[in-house]
C-alpha cells in the first residue's frame, strides 16, 4: 500500500513556505534543495521540512494540501514559522 506525504518547506534565508505532496518526501525533499534545475523552489533554497503528515491516498493527501493553500492552512502555516 501507497503512503502520501504532504509537507510543508521552508527557506530562513527568505522567509519563504512551499506545500506540496508525495509518496517519496526524501527523493522530493532532495529535488527541492539539490536536484531540481527549474522550478518555483529553486530560488530559494535552502529548505527545511517544518511540518509533514502522513496519509493512505493520494487523495486524501491532495485535499490537505489544497486546505493548506486556503487561508485558514496559510494561518496555520505562519503559526508554525512564528513557532520556530
Amino acid at each position: 500500500m501507497d503512503e502520501f506525504v504532504v509537507y510543508i518547506l521552508f527557506s530562513e534565508n527568505f522567509n519563504q513556505h512551499y506545500t506540496g505532496y508525495t509518496s517519496n518526501v526524501i527523493d522530493r525533499f532532495k529535488s527541492h534543495n539539490h536536484l531540481a534545475t527549474k522550478g518555483h523552489t529553486i530560488k530559494y533554497r535552502p529548505w527545511i521540512i517544518i511540518h509533514i503528515e502522513f496519509f493512505n491516498s493520494k487523495s486524501e493527501a491532495m485535499k490537505r494540501e489544497k486546505y493548506f493553500k486556503t487561508g485558514i492552512g496559510r494561518e496555520f502555516i505562519k503559526n508554525i514559522i512564528k513557532n520556530l
